[in-house]
């Protein structure tokens, strides 16, 4: 598992949002969270398994959703970063967050693809139902009076 050495963290912290000299909200612990997204994105698991140890997995996940749809790992890796290993971190977490972007969009399309799917087939549906003589009131239960009348 990657987590940030004291020198990569160093380098990284004052790149990084929340910082106690920002205005509005203080992020409460960026190490911790930095070290959670390393986590998820090199044991490639699901948010909700996250440890414990990294706080609240829904926060954590939100907070790199936001960072991630923003496009701030990205600029994080573009930054002059000096140490080759933090480097190689940001690049894992901007991989990871591509990934998930691209399972978002295939979601969206799918939604979409099922949507114009069943849009063309109520015109279909509609047509077939109007074919189709109404039923009278003791048709529709006939198939099963065999069953439960006195033989």
């Amino acid at each position: 598992m990657m987590k940030l050495q004291d020198e990569q963290w160093q380098e990284l912290e004052p790149l990084l949002l929340g910082k106690q000299s920002d205005p509005g909200v203080n992020a409460r612990n960026n190490r911790l969270f930095i070290d959670a997204v390393l986590w998820i994105a090199t044991q490639n698991s699901a948010w909700r398994d996250l440890p414990r140890e990294f706080g609240n997995w829904t926060a954590t996940y939100m907070r790199f959703r936001r960072w991630n749809e923003s496009d701030f790992w990205r600029q994080l890796k573009q930054s002059d970063i000096q140490e080759p290993g933090l480097a190689q971190m940001l690049e894992q977490i901007v991989r990871y967050g591509d990934r998930y972007t691209r399972r978002i969009e295939q979601r969206q399309q799918r939604k979409t693809s099922r949507t114009a799917y069943k849009a063309t087939l109520a015109p279909v549906k509609a047509a077939a139902a109007a074919r189709q003589p109404p039923l009278s009131p003791g048709e529709s239960t006939l198939h099963w009076v065999h069953l439960v009348a006195p033989g």
